[in-house]
């Protein structure tokens, strides 16, 4: 029945129908906030040290955390040394991600905020750079 979670071309019919189900939820990516309790979970579960430096964790998930803190553990190394070896998903699938963000907008319930999802909640959140393009008028 997950096979569907990360993939809206396998939503089973039956969400269509708004008889069975009072709606479908939107759970994106985990706030700072939220990355912050998920990394003080694992580093208990590791048993590794809560002082020590983390890596920079901006659109990481919560499974990308663990295995940082899983790596750190198996390597005796540092949370930065293991992030070496983790790519969030919200770089190696950034454009799966726009687009179900995108059809989540308007279409499901925010799991974060409650309401109606909205794409633009997610946009100052995702990483990368920032491209400015002149205007038609320069040349």
């Amino acid at each position: 029945m997950t096979a569907w979670l990360n993939d809206i071309s396998k939503l089973p019919p039956e969400f269509s129908r708004a008889e069975r189900f009072d709606g479908v939820w939107f759970l994106d990516l985990p706030s700072r906030e939220q990355r912050e309790a998920i990394w003080n979970i694992y580093l208990d579960v590791f048993q590794l040290d809560r002082n020590q430096t983390r890596p920079s964790d901006e659109g990481w998930t919560g499974a990308e955390i663990r295995a940082c803190c899983r790596l750190a553990a198996l390597l005796d190394v540092p949370l930065v040394a293991a992030s070496q070896n983790v790519v969030p998903v919200s770089q190696t699938a950034r454009e799966s991600v726009d687009r179900l963000r995108d059809w989540a907008g308007g279409r499901c319930l925010d799991a974060e905020v409650g309401g109606i999802y909205r794409a633009s909640h997610a946009a100052a959140a995702r990483p990368g750079r920032k491209v400015r393009r002149p205007g038609p008028s320069v040349n």
